[in-house]
Formats: structure tokens, C-alpha cells, sequence
């Protein structure tokens, strides 16, 4: 069967990270037809945004998604890319995966989570206004509808994957309305569910416990803003953002990504770790049912960073991103 898939290379390092990734996606013998298509700063320029129509068209037509980091200018202009393709598409669900992996520098052993981050409201809505000169207003909005649908989502995902255990992170001791919904809405999702084992933990707390034992922790489900912090955290505790993929879900559409940035500084210079990029690329062949060739390529990328030989300089070694990710093609079995 042949996929029609969105690719977005996206700015920064994202056309280097993800044309090594796709060399690593295409080399497994997946029937996939990349439809290229340019989002980012450069585009603002000639289109007033780094997000044109004919992104948006692409992402409507395929449904599925493949894209490279973007640029979001900090404290003015467009309000970040990501934002508007997860509220554009109702991608309800940021999936990330949270993994060591032999051979990658780390204090942890045995981490396999998954952090379930709501995608669409919270302070992420971006209801937010000046008050005046000095002072400013921004609105947390926690509805019982998209709460459900998530805590749902990560309790199905809990079963899909056979993990055991659904942690519901929170701060309801004192935002007792929001996310004291929040809490109450996974309490009740938690009862249809009586083969997973159920928590709620409040989000310093979490904090603190992933740091210490973070091998205890299964699925992690939360509203958006602590989604974003707890992830980017988890993922230093397994080598950092190099390694960390994503997935965005609806119920119409998903978009697949690294979770780090364009890194503008090492844009060009062909030395960033492609590893997310290709891992967020293993969840996409997952998404569409391609799980053999998903497989391979997970086992690949195990295989060398195990080894150690041909990793990039975030990892300890010295590799380039292209020398990088022809190691792993040639892991592939």
C-alpha cells in the first residue's frame, strides 16, 4: 500500500535532521509518496507567515504529517507554528515517548514512559491581554470535554501498549477549578479501566519523582503546560532532546516531530543529532500500521548508539548527521 504523507522540513537544522531521517524511513522498504512542502521564517517574508495555505491544503488532503522544527519568534510576531497546526487540525493528543538507550550517556537505566500532554487549551489557548501598562492577564481554560478525551486517550494507549499504570499530573491543591477538573474528569475515565493501575500526583511532586525514580513511572497523562515542561525534563534524564520524538493526534489528521527546536546556531553545519527525527518518523510507521519496518529501524538506532562509533557530538562522539544516520541504514536488517 502506498502512504501520501506531508513532509516538512520545517527551518534551522530541520531540512539536515530530516533529510537524514527520511533516507532512514525510505531505506526500510515503506511504499511512501513525500509530498514536500516549506514552512518556516524565511516564508514570512513573501506570505506574511511561516505557515502558508498550501502547508495547511498539504496537511488537509494527506491527513498525515512529517515535519522538521520550525522557528517561533520569542515574545513577538507569529505565536509558534506548532500552536496553530495543533488547534488548526484538533490534534488533541502530544504523545511523547521517553527511552534509554544503551550506550547513550545517562545516570538512568530501564526509563520506558510515555507523557500524554492535552494539546489544544489550557494556557496554550492564548487568551492572554495587557491590563493596563504594567500589568498582564492570561487565561487557563481546562474543559471537562477535552479533558475526558485525553485521560481516554492514555488509558487506550496504556492497553495498546500493555503498560500498567496511568499517572494523572496535576496542581488541583491549588488551581482548584481547572485542574481540580481535570483531576476529577481522569478519576472518573480511571473506572472504566479497572486492569490499569490508577494515580493522580501533584506536579512539583512529579517532578521531584522522575528525577529520583523515573523507572517507576509508566504513562504520564496532563494538562498542556506541564506536558511541555515534564517532557523536555524526562528527556534530559535519557540524553536529552536529540533523542526525544513526538506525535501530535486528532481524530482527523496527525503530525510527527522531534521535540526540539530549529537550533539555528548549528543550522548548516551538518553535526545535529537526526536521532528524534528518525524516532518521530518510527511513531508515524507505527501510526499507519507499518510496525515491521517501525521495528527495524528502532532496532537500528538501538544498535548504534549502543556501539557508540558513529554518534554525534551531544552524544560524545563526532560524527556527522549524514554519517550518522547511513550507520543506521546500514543497521537495518
Amino acid at each position: 500500500m502506498m502512504h501520501k504523507i506531508t513532509f516538512i522540513p520545517g527551518d534551522g537544522i530541520g531540512p539536515e535532521v530530516m533529510g537524514a531521517a527520511k533516507k532512514v524511513i525510505e531505506a526500510a522498504g515503506v511504499a511512501i509518496d513525500f509530498e514536500e512542502v516549506a514552512a518556516g521564517e524565511k516564508l514570512i517574508e513573501k506570505y506574511g507567515t511561516p505557515l502558508p495555505d498550501s502547508v495547511l491544503d498539504s496537511i488537509a488532503k494527506n491527513k498525515i504529517a512529517w515535519k522538521g522544527p520550525i522557528t517561533t519568534p520569542v515574545g513577538k510576531g507569529f505565536r509558534s507554528v506548532n500552536v496553530t497546526l495543533r488547534q488548526k487540525f484538533n490534534l488533541y493528543a502530544n504523545l511523547r515517548p521517553i527511552k534509554t538507550y544503551e550506550g547513550v550517556p545517562s545516570r538512568y537505566e530501564n526509563i520506558d514512559l510515555l507523557i500524554v500532554r492535552e494539546n489544544t487549551e489550557d494556557l496554550y489557548a492564548g487568551i492572554e491581554h495587557m491590563i493596563g501598562e504594567d500589568a498582564a492577564e492570561s487565561i487557563k481554560i481546562i474543559t471537562k470535554k477535552a479533558s475526558e478525551k485525553i485521560v481516554k486517550f492514555a488509558f487506550d494507549t496504556a492497553l495498546e501498549q500493555g503498560r500498567k499504570k496511568v499517572t494523572a499530573v496535576h496542581k488541583a491543591n491549588i488551581m482548584k477549578c481547572t485542574d481540580g477538573l481535570f483531576l476529577n474528569v481522569s478519576r472518573e475515565v480511571a473506572k472504566n479501566y479497572p486492569q490499569i493501575q490508577f494515580e493522580d500526583m501533584i506536579v512539583d511532586a512529579m517532578s521531584m519523582k522522575l528525577v529520583m525514580n523515573p523507572e517507576k513511572y509508566d504513562v504520564l497523562v496532563m494538562p498542556n503546560l506541564y506536558g511541555d515542561i515534564l517532557s523536555d525534563m524526562a528527556a534530559g534524564l535519557v540524553g536529552g532532546l536529540g533523542l526525544a520524538p513526538g506525535a501530535n493526534i486528532g481524530d482527523g489528521a496527525a503530525i510527527f516531530e522531534a521535540i526540539h527546536g530549529s537550533a539555528p546556531d548549528i543550522a548548516g553545519k551538518n553535526i545535529a543529532n537526526p536521532t528524534a527525527a528518525i524516532l518521530s518518523g518510527v511513531l508515524m510507521l507505527r501510526f499507519i500500521g507499518e510496525q515491521k519496518a517501525a521495528d527495524k529501524i528502532e532496532n537500528a538506532v538501538a544498535k548504534v548508539l549502543k556501539e557508540g562509533k558513529k554518534t554525534t557530538s551531544d552524544l560524545g562522539g563526532n560524527s556527522t548527521t549524514t554519517e550518522f544516520a547511513e550507520a543506521v541504514i546500514d543497521a537495518i536488517i
